[in-house]
């Protein structure tokens, strides 16, 4: 079996060194080379073509952003940021990475771990990692031109639902989500005026900003949720889940819980997809994104056999096709997408009560 071929770009001397010296432990990895700026980086990328390249993101000459958007624009391979979370502006950096098709986001080991667990961690990620397929990443390649032309030639909306009223929208993603979100973002009606509930897999504490970074990249409203918030009264808004805690809806309003992990997820994706069948019933609808595992699959299903309305993203436009390929197995999605028709899909259904709701 060949091995995984690594590519390790880190500044710092003595923290590349740990990493080189952790990967030197497993069998099935070999590294292929170093470097310590972006530039140099891409350079070895190009040259050597390696499985997987663990990226800093504050780097001199060229920065971990700028050269992850280069070699998913232009030698797409499998991305692992390790990088520290110790400023907004360098989590913001991280996210605008994971926009342009870096896979994971793992913290700088900070010494307080206990003993060999931030290393097998690692380990486990770049092997993980190492398996996805990547794609190239056409808006990376062309920067803010490209992000306002992907806007512009989306495909005509399309109204792949019967005609029903609903009063939210649920959204769960992992592996892939933060570029899918902002895509179907950008791609809403300014008139939609539905609350959209999000969970988002992201490793802490990277998660923590992540809300503030989203709603910066529309003109639509994304925020942190308020613990026994109306629903209704979120209209037009996004809120999405807090790190380590279930976002949940009962009797109308927002509630955090701190219940057991689904599918070693907290928050869990079918946990708020769940609370949404039981509370809207046919009055909810709900979306699938691409994601690694299957969290997500059976809440789809519950909101589909409530008699909402269902979509799981496509294989083609799915960094992974994780998540929604669970949920499709399942028979849970109404529609299967491609992320391009996802948002005009979403902007055709109709707001405003549906009935009587399932439950509450």
């Amino acid at each position: 079996m060949a091995k995984i071929r690594v590519l390790v770009v880190e500044d710092s001397m003595t923290v590349r060194k740990h990493l080189l010296d952790v990967l030197a432990t497993d069998p099935d990895i070999e590294v292929i080379g170093e470097a310590g700026d972006g530039k140099r980086g891409i350079e070895i990328c190009r040259t050597l073509r390696p499985d997987v390249i663990t990226m800093d993101m504050m780097l001199p000459v060229m920065s971990g952003l700028a050269a992850t958007e280069y070699i998913m624009a232009h030698h797409p391979t499998p991305i692992l940021i390790v990088s520290s979370s110790i400023n907004r502006g360098e989590l913001f950096r991280t996210y605008e990475a994971l926009a342009a098709g870096a896979l994971d986001v793992l913290e700088k080991p900070t010494g307080a771990e206990p003993p060999g667990e931030w290393e097998a961690r690692f380990l486990t990620t770049v092997k993980l990692v190492s398996r996805i397929r990547v794609i190239t990443h056409v808006r990376a390649r062309l920067g803010s031109i490209g992000r306002r032309m992907s806007a512009q030639m989306q495909e005509p909306a399309r109204h792949p639902f019967a005609k029903q009223r609903c009063e939210v929208v649920a959204i769960g993603a992992s592996t892939g989500g933060p570029g899918a979100l902002v895509e179907i973002l950008r791609t809403l009606p300014p008139a939609f005026r539905l609350p959209i509930l999000l969970v988002l897999h992201i490793n802490e504490p990277f998660g923590a900003a992540f809300a503030d970074w989203l709603d910066g990249q529309t003109t639509r409203r994304v925020a942190h949720p308020v613990e026994g918030q109306l629903v209704a009264e979120l209209a037009g808004q996004m809120v999405m889940a807090p790190g380590g805690r279930h976002l949940v809806v009962r009797d109308g309003r927002l509630r955090l819980t701190d219940e057991p992990e689904r599918h070693s997820c907290r928050p869990s994706v079918d946990t708020l997809f769940e609370s949404v069948a039981r509370e809207y019933g046919p009055a909810a609808a709900a979306c699938l994104l691409t994601g690694m595992g299957r969290d997500g699959a059976a809440g789809l299903l519950a909101i589909r056999q409530a008699g909402g309305l269902t979509i799981a993203q496509d294989e083609a436009t799915s960094t992974v096709f994780g998540m929604p390929r669970e949920a499709i197995l399942l028979g849970a999605a109404s529609r299967i997408l491609p992320l391009a028709q996802i948002g005009p899909a979403i902007g055709a259904i109709d707001s405003g009560p549906a009935g009587e709701r399932s439950g509450g």
